[in-house]
């Protein structure tokens, strides 16, 4: 009998349900993930227990001691706390790395393609029928002029509308 792909052109649909898969992964995942559930579970059961029932429960379970009930309410105000200090410590961070706008970093780098100084403008290469111009990044000066126009246009429409 010859063996045909799963999905030939003799035969176009896949088996249902798909083949299960050769290699075997280990479950101790599943296990790890369903011991930290029910424990958090349990825990915070034991911490609700422990900041709503009266004294005499739990003396009455056998519980002689236990941490003061203002706990109950410190424990999570501080976790609030530390999370929005985590936060405000990574903006803070990000702020502080981050050069001021005068800085010449957020211009260029030194990773910067410029062309060659002394050759002819290569940025012309574009203009040649079927050219393949060399890749160079733009100049900051360049941008401005394409996107604000030169110093002697801008003045020119700035006398029009006025």
């Amino acid at each position: 009998m010859v063996e045909k792909d799963p999905t030939s052109p003799v035969s176009p649909l896949a088996p249902f349900p798909p083949l299960p898969p050769t290699e075997s992964r280990s479950r101790a995942p599943e296990f790890y993930g369903f011991v930290a559930w029910t424990s958090t579970y349990l825990l915070f059961c034991v911490y609700l227990l422990w900041a709503l029932l009266p004294d005499t429960y739990l003396i009455s379970l056998g519980i002689s001691w236990y941490p003061n009930r203002e706990w109950a309410i410190l424990l999570p105000a501080y976790s609030i706390v530390l999370a929005l200090l985590t936060y405000f410590t990574y903006f803070a961070l990000a702020l502080s790395g981050t050069p001021p706008f005068s800085d010449i970093s957020t211009i260029t780098d030194s990773r910067a393609h410029l062309p060659p100084d002394g050759e002819e403008n290569p940025y012309f290469a574009h203009a040649r029928p079927n050219a393949i111009p060399e890749m160079y990044d733009i100049p900051i000066g360049m941008v401005n002029r394409v996107v604000y126009g030169s110093r002697r246009n801008r003045t020119e429409q700035e006398r029009a509308h006025l």
